[in-house]
């Protein structure tokens, strides 16, 4: 649910140390707002305090947020430190092989992206072909359903196609 961030009260916290907030709010901007912080139904901060320093920053008027029944000051705190304890960050092995697969698909190889040029280049030739004979089939169509169309009275003179001569009421 959406909550307009001067309503979130932010009490006495454990974490003294905020960091950095140029990286998170960098993520926030390009990416949006990945968890929501967690509340109390007083609108009462217990989780997401760094992602909500940043939306801050960014000036926006609104943040995501979970909301948790919690009453006493002891609930309020268990789950403050369960949000920051039970995560675990990527092993520095982790991090290097998720940065190296991203660099991978962010800038594949000059064969990759000569393949997906060429691959690309006729798929849309082929579906200009394509769509060029759905259009010719719909012409043809069209001119079969006007050759059944029955004549006028006759009246209008037409034009034998064999001759290219006028012809009246009784082909002549």
């Amino acid at each position: 649910m959406k909550v307009p961030l001067k309503d979130i009260t932010v009490n006495e916290r454990v974490r003294r140390e905020i960091g950095d907030l140029s990286s998170l709010m960098k993520s926030m901007q390009q990416h949006g707002q990945l968890n929501p912080v967690t509340i109390t139904r007083d609108n009462e901060l217990i989780a997401g305090h760094r992602r909500l320093l940043s939306a801050q920053e960014l000036e926006w008027t609104y943040i995501e947020a979970s909301i948790v029944d919690s009453s006493t000051e002891a609930e309020k705190l268990q789950l403050e430190l369960e949000e920051n304890v039970h995560r675990k960050d990527f092993n520095p092995e982790e991090l290097l092989a998720g940065y190296r697969r991203l660099e991978k698909l962010m800038r594949p190889p000059l064969t990759r992206r000569v393949a997906n040029f060429f691959s690309g280049l006729f798929g849309k030739l082929f579906r200009r072909k394509k769509r060029k004979a759905v259009q010719s089939q719909e012409t043809s169509a069209e001119i079969s359903a006007k050759q059944k169309q029955p004549a006028s009275d006759n009246k209008t003179p037409q034009k034998n196609p064999e001759t290219e001569q006028e012809v009246g009421q009784y082909g002549v």
